[in-house]
Parts: structure tokens; C-alpha cells; sequence
């Protein structure tokens, strides 16, 4: 059997042999993540369009239809429909959107399916981008009339991706919220204008080769190969929002020493309005972190700060803009490292406002055993996993449900979600303190930096609409499930990719 698939060098070289033949080439675009009888009439409508059918397939990190997907690697995928007779051409796009290989292949059908002939209803907004590029070359695009099977609902129904609990808990959230309405929900957290309140922290992720121990003395020797850095910390949070409000206030702090504003500024998205605090005496926070550039695990972490509180005159500098400046604020997101920019009387001044306010209280190698909840009076949502709760109430052994009922009821928190790793997380509202359990749907953990203030951020969004509970809670761990499959925040949230993962994980 002839070698079915190409590069993009070869494939140009095949078209070219074909077009002198007068044969017609026709394509097709997708993912193909689970072969089924949907996809061969495809293939087959397709084939009677033209003489040579092409069909070209996402590549695995382009793939973006939540945990766990694609399910068969790109070279599977590709060989299963270079095995089908009815497909000429196989070529794997390395491309985010198909526009690329519209351009190499120039092909004179470009063939969809059904679901594709209401433009509006593609999330993405990708279709209008291939249209125009279809059109370029002198194309035309057809849309099937086939009966469509869903690969994603056909995997998720499966087993194979999705445990009981899993599956138990999306079924609840099908049965109840309809997606129409999740868009309708998404498109509401555009005219909310948060305040992100917080340290803006600098990661650097230095990449290393490890060459072993020193000769002369006992320790370990690395060399360092190349350098990373992701805006962090409160800024981070203030990203990840930019997708889904339209405007957004942010007040943080840098130091005076080593400040990074350039670098910050530059990493800012442009609709948010910040305001810098200097604190005085003190560099821009930053965060080292040496890994093994094979493997990616971290081999140890350097911190430049000053983690002394900021003195009096700032502080009242950092209310009075809040109070002046913000007010307009719809909501409060505060993400406290303990690092000194949000004192006692700060946090006391802002318990009064009467704003809907959401908190993330960070223990970190720094504060450990220092920092508290204690100097805030009024959370309306408090973020904190496991090992927090329990330093918070200096519980090592009870059980964290009972744990979170205490804690909730301390501080008076009205919501109180707990992040527990691998087992998921959950959410006590005021509704009887019914706790809701929504299991984890991270397939691989790659770097859990960044992934309490990724979840905070959207989380805080749907609370403070008063969406309900499980359902706000399954798209904050969607969120937080994204973070941790990147290093640091190198990968921003955003809106139209979220949709997406919700829209294919409750097919």
C-alpha cells in the first residue's frame, strides 16, 4: 500500500501532478480524534465533489477540546484515515487554524460539515477566516447534508476518558444548564469591570542542564541554557480576565530597585486601566525557578523581595485610590502573597467597603506559619486548597468537609471553595452549607504555579453573577485544569477556548 501521508513539501509536489492531470482536489479539515461512521459518509460526500480528497488533521497541541483530548495522538489519527480507500492524502497541520494549509493546498472544494452551515454558531469564528481563504484561491466551500455522530460525545459517554464520578457529575450539569445558556452567561461577564488588587510577582524559569556533582566540593552543578519569564501574581489574574471583560482596574505594587516595568507594561493587556504603587526599598518581586531542561521538574527556587509591610503613607496611598479611583469597580478580587503590599489596617479598610469582594490568601514558602485570614472581615468568596485550610485552622487530621464548615462559619465566608488536587474541589454556598463536590478533569499536571489565581479569576466572575454553584464551580476548575497543563502563566486564559472545552466535554 502507497504512502498515504505527506509533508507540506510533498503534498505541493502531488497537487501539482494532479492539477496537470485536471483532477478537482477537494478538502477536508479537522480533528478525526475517534474514527466513526459520521466521519467515513463524510469522506465519502466529500469524495463525490471532486477527484482527489485530501484530508488534513490538527496537530495534538492545537487541540482544544478539553481534558484528556485529542485521545489518539496525531500520527494515529493519521494513519487510521490513510487506511481508508476513499482518502487520496493525509497531512497533519501544524497550524493553530486551517487557514495555512487552505493556502498550501489551495484546494477548489473545501467541504464542511452540517453543523458548519449557521457560520454564527462556530465559537471560534474560524469559519469566516477559512471562507475568506477558500475564496483567495479561487475555491468554493460546500457543506454536507449528512447525518452527524459526535466523537466527542461518543469518547465522553465511553468510559474510556471520563471515570463514574466524572461522568455522574457532567450528566447533572447537561441535564440542568443547557450550553445556550453557559454562552449566555459568558457573554454577561462583559460588563462587569473587576478590581484585581495584589502584588504583581515576575517568574523566571531558568532552564538547565544538570551536570552532575562538583568535582571538588559537595554540590550540585547546573548549567543554565535558556531563560523564560511570565508576568505573575496579581497581574496574571488581570490577564486571565481580559478575554472576558470588557474593562478591568488593576492596583498593584512593584519595588524601586530592579522594578521590571517595561517588561510589565509591555505584558499588560490593553484593556486593562492599572495603577502602580512603588514600595520603596524594595525590588519587583521575583521569583527564580531552576528546572531540568529534559525532564521539566524543578530542581530549587530563588525569591528577590522585600517582604516587609509598606509603610504607613503607602498604604493610605493604595486605600485612597482604591476609594477614589474604583469605586466604579463592580467587584473586589484580591490575591494576597503576603508579601507586605496588603497590611492589616488595608485589609481592615477594605473588609468595609461595600463591594462584592473575593479573596485568595496564598500560603508560599515566604509566609508559611505567618500568614493569616484573620485581618479580613467580609469575604464574599474565599479561594484556598487543602493544605491552606488546614494551616489556617491548625488542623492536620479532621475531616476537610468539616474543616471547610468551620472555616466558612469563622470568618463568615458566603463562599468558600477548596481546591483539593487530584480530588477535585468544592464549593459551601449559603444554601444550607450543602457543600458542592466537583471531581478534577486534569489528565497531566505540568506546573501547578498560577493555578489558584487562574481559578479564582473566572470563579469570582460567575459568584458575584450568582450562577449556581456546581455549574460555577465546573468552569473555575476548567480553568484551574488549563493552568497547571502550562509552566507558570505562560498560557492566558481566554474566553473563546473555555467555551469551547465546555461546549465538546458536555457533548
Amino acid at each position: 500500500m502507497r504512502n498515504k501521508i505527506f509533508t507540506q513539501k510533498s503534498i505541493k509536489k502531488e497537487i501539482k501532478k494532479q492539477k496537470l492531470k485536471n483532477k478537482t482536489i477537494v478538502l477536508c479539515h479537522g480533528v478525526f480524534d475517534l474514527l466513526h461512521l459520521g466521519h467515513i459518509k463524510h469522506f465519502e460526500s466529500a469524495r463525490t465533489k471532486g477527484d482527489f480528497l485530501i484530508v488534513s488533521i490538527t496537530s495534538d497541541k492545537y487541540v482544544n477540546k478539553g481534558p484528556g483530548r485529542p485521545l489518539f495522538n496525531k500520527d494515529i489519527r493519521a494513519n487510521t484515515i490513510s487506511a481508508l480507500s476513499i482518502v487520496d492524502a493525509v497531512i497533519i497541520s501544524n497550524f493553530e487554524t486551517s487557514e495555512e494549509i487552505i493556502k498550501i493546498i489551495k484546494p477548489d472544494i473545501y467541504f464542511k460539515g452540517p453543523d458548519y452551515k449557521n457560520n454564527k454558531k462556530d465559537l471560534s469564528k474560524n469559519i469566516y477566516k477559512e471562507i475568506k481563504a477558500v475564496k483567495k484561491y479561487n475555491g468554493k466551500i460546500i457543506y454536507s447534508n449528512d447525518e452527524t455522530y459526535s466523537s466527542s460525545n461518543l469518547i465522553n459517554n465511553s468510559g474510556i476518558l471520563f471515570n463514574d464520578e466524572q461522568k455522574k457529575f457532567l450528566n447533572s450539569i447537561k441535564k440542568k444548564y443547557s450550553f445556550d445558556y453557559i454562552f449566555k452567561t459568558f457573554e454577561r461577564f462583559n460588563f462587569l469591570r473587576p478590581l484585581i488588587i495584589g502584588e504583581t510577582i515576575i517568574d523566571e524559569y531558568i532552564f538547565c542542564d544538570v551536570l552532575g556533582k562538583s568535582g571538588k566540593e559537595p554540590h550540585l552543578v547546573i548549567k543554565d541554557e535558556f531563560v523564560e519569564s511570565y508576568l505573575g501574581g496579581a497581574g496574571a489574574i488581570a490577564n486571565h480576565l481580559s478575554s472576558f471583560c470588557k474593562k478591568i482596574n488593576f492596583l498593584t505594587c512593584i519595588g524601586d530597585q530592579n522594578n521590571h516595568v517595561n517588561f510589565i507594561k509591555k505584558s499588560i493587556k490593553k484593556n486593562i486601566n492599572s495603577k502602580i504603587i512603588i514600595k520603596k526599598n524594595s525590588p519587583t518581586i521575583l521569583k527564580k525557578r531552576f528546572l531540568d531542561i529534559v525532564s521539566r521538574n524543578k530542581l530549587f527556587g530563588v525569591y528577590s523581595m522585600n517582604d516587609q509591610l509598606v509603610d504607613l503613607k503607602t498604604t493610605q496611598n493604595i486605600y485612597n485610590n482604591i476609594k477614589n479611583n474604583f469605586l466604579g469597580s463592580d467587584l473586589l478580587i484580591i490575591s494576597d502573597y503576603g508579601h507586605g503590599f496588603i497590611s492589616d489596617k488595608l485589609a481592615k479598610d477594605i473588609s468595609k467597603l461595600n463591594k462584592f469582594t473575593a479573596l485568595n490568601a496564598q500560603v508560599n514558602a515566604s509566609n508559611y506559619g505567618y500568614h493569616s485570614l484573620n485581618k479580613y472581615k467580609k469575604i464574599d468568596s474565599l479561594i484556598i486548597n487543602e493544605t491552606e485550610l488546614r494551616h489556617e485552622v491548625r488542623d492536620k487530621r479532621t475531616d476537610v468537609y468539616a474543616l471547610s464548615k468551620i472555616l466558612k462559619k469563622k470568618y463568615k465566608i458566603n463562599n468558600l471553595i477548596v481546591t483539593r488536587g487530584r480530588n477535585g474541589a468544592l464549593l459551601i454556598g449559603n444554601e444550607k452549607n450543602k457543600i458542592i463536590q466537583c471531581p478534577a478533569f486534569t489528565e497531566k499536571v505540568i506546573d501547578k504555579v498560577g493555578a489558584g489565581d487562574t481559578m479564582l479569576s473566572i470563579i469570582s466572575l460567575c459568584l458575584k453573577l450568582k450562577i449556581p454553584g456546581e455549574l460555577s464551580l465546573l468552569i473555575g476548575s476548567l480553568a484551574g485544569a488549563n493552568s497547571v497543563e502550562s509552566i507558570a502563566n505562560s498560557q492566558t486564559l481566554d474566553k473563546k477556548n473555555l467555551l469551547r472545552k465546555i461546549e465538546y466535554i458536555l457533548k
